[in-house]
């Protein structure tokens, strides 16, 4: 029974550590970036829920917005193609932007009066919450192609290494990546359980003091990202030298270390789609044109799905049809709407959840996503994506009931014949450990057959074209939550800040309905993705 449970536990767990390589640190460490960038969610929602006058269909309707230059990726992943050598400054320019979006918090909550001099501070924020998502897609078409190119050609003597066995390192690799950016999660999970240990009851001054504090912070994430790009420099310039000690000259070490990469030819569809895109979504998001929203997401949808199909024209029929039904399924998880701002404002005022707990909640979420990751990697590589993503919808709903019973005042029945033991912050506790796996398994199948599959010069063009397709989806997604939270009107308490009166009352009566038909549409849409996938004679990687 042991040594099943060894082997088990070295499949699964150590061998991962073991097929750790240096090359993969850079990459790493931009996701790592990313992952950390969660370091602000809490802080965010407070200042938003106390400071900002901001309704959850606003929020929801920022959240298309934000959602939208991830679909960027596209042009930006053949940018990175066209000037591979220089990639560097595409992670600098990133980072620049995150600063700047990190500073615009740092002032909104420590020198309010100084900005609201020049705009609103809602403004502020809005520009603040544009500024980061542009800084992160740039550093993140660089970083998924720098997966590719983590992954070793040759062995140190310069034989190549066997296609199968590159085809194990491309799985790891991706598998590591969502690592590093659920262990990112992690970090920021301790430090605000840390940062916010006992604070529940201090006044809103004081708790205003720790969120400036926890956006300086912040500020180390675009130096993280930064040190990634330098390590790999350094790394690069150290495997070519060995190489040249071995006789290489320059031209053939460059090709064992990168592969027989040639810079490809702009793709005037790329570019053209993706400038289109660009003036299609400036032009109709600034005008009053109604529905702007719906136009720029079905606009957007369009260009991207003929440029998908021009992209995959070099592909094989085989090849093309995974493609396709590997991203229609993979698009209908992501645009499943959530409840919104609302729940966890609802969390807040009824339950009581403060930042601590909340803090809590997310360290046990990202530690066992983290877990899950490790379990499940046998699961993602041994099993297509269409029976992952089922099961993980079928999982995902039947864990999203104790939410709606809580609404309905199941915690309060449980508390009842336990003794008090299972209340409300028990099931909270307990529903997150167990569904806090579920989001990132779906994605690392789908990345690891990409990096496998994508034309050695087009890698990064794959990478976005394909993160563009599902990131829409999550602008999908967020609509939704904007209809669901006009249908369903939520709203928390908001005071005047000067006179102390209530502006907005608290009233979270439709609440219930909100979640059982967001419940309800996370059950079916996935599954009807796989049931058009199986009418369509596609097929799934």
């Amino acid at each position: 029974m042991l040594t099943a449970a060894y082997h088990w536990v070295d499949r699964n767990l150590l061998s991962l550590g073991r097929e750790l390589r240096l090359s993969y640190l850079p990459p790493l460490m931009v996701y790592m970036a990313a992952g950390i960038s969660g370091l602000t969610d809490i802080v965010g929602t407070f200042f938003v829920k106390d400071y900002l006058g901001l309704s959850a269909a606003f929020l929801a309707a920022l959240g298309f917005w934000v959602n939208i230059p991830w679909a960027l990726k596209m042009p930006l992943g053949h940018l990175v193609d066209l000037v591979w050598r220089w990639k560097s400054a595409l992670v600098y320019l990133g980072a620049s932007l995150i600063a700047a979006s990190l500073l615009i918090m740092v002032g909104l909550i420590g020198h309010r009066e100084a900005l609201v001099a020049f705009m609103p501070a809602e403004a502020w924020y809005v520009l603040s919450a544009l500024l980061a998502p542009v800084g992160y897609v740039l550093q993140d078409a660089v970083a998924d192609a720098m997966t590719v190119e983590a992954v070793p050609r040759v062995d140190p003597d310069g034989r190549p290494i066997e296609a199968a066995t590159r085809k194990g390192m491309h799985t790891t690799m991706q598998t590591l990546g969502r690592v590093a950016i659920i262990g990112g999660a992690v970090l920021v999970a301790l430090i605000n359980l840390y940062v916010f240990s006992g604070t529940h009851a201090l006044p809103m001054e004081a708790k205003a003091q720790i969120y400036y504090r926890v956006y300086l912070m912040a500020l180390a994430i675009p130096a993280i990202s930064v040190a990634g790009v330098v390590i790999h420099s350094v790394r690069k310039r150290r495997d070519l030298r060995r190489l040249a000690a071995q006789g290489y000259d320059r031209r053939a070490a460059e090709e064992l270390v990168l592969g027989p990469v040639a810079r490809p030819a702009p793709n005037g569809w790329i570019l053209g789609g993706g400038c289109a895109f660009v003036v299609f979504t400036v032009a109709l998001g600034l005008s009053n044109v109604p529905y702007n929203q719906e136009l720029i997401f079905v606009g957007s949808l369009a260009i991207v799905l003929f440029l998908i199909g021009r992209l995959t024209r070099e592909l094989e029929a085989e090849a093309r049809a995974t493609l396709i039904g590997t991203a229609v399924v993979i698009f209908a998880f992501r645009a499943v709407p959530t409840p919104g701002a609302g729940l966890t404002w609802w969390m807040i005022d009824e339950l009581g959840f403060d930042e601590h707990f909340l803090s809590v909640l997310s360290l046990i979420g990202s530690a066992l996503t983290l877990v899950g990751m490790f379990i499940f990697r046998r699961f993602m590589a041994e099993r297509s994506i269409a029976y992952v993503v089922g099961f993980l919808t079928i999982a995902g709903t039947l864990l999203a009931l104790p939410i709606v019973g809580m609404y309905y005042g199941l915690h309060r029945w449980t508390a009842a014949v336990s003794g008090g033991l299972v209340d409300a912050r028990f099931i909270a506790v307990v529903n997150t450990a167990l569904e806090s796996p579920l989001g990132q398994i779906a994605m690392i199948p789908m990345l690891a057959w990409i990096a496998n599959s994508a034309p050695a010069n087009l890698k990064a063009t794959y990478f976005a074209v394909m993160a563009s397709f599902t990131n829409l989806a999550l602008s999908a997604a967020q609509l939704g939550t904007k209809y669901l939270n006009q249908v369903f009107v939520v709203t928390r308490e908001v005071r005047d800040p000067a006179s102390g009166s209530v502006l907005v009352p608290a009233d979270y009566s439709e609440l219930g309905l909100l979640l059982v038909v967001q419940t309800l549409i996370g059950l079916a849409l996935p599954f009807a993705a796989l049931a058009l996938v199986r009418l369509a004679r596609w097929r799934t990687g």
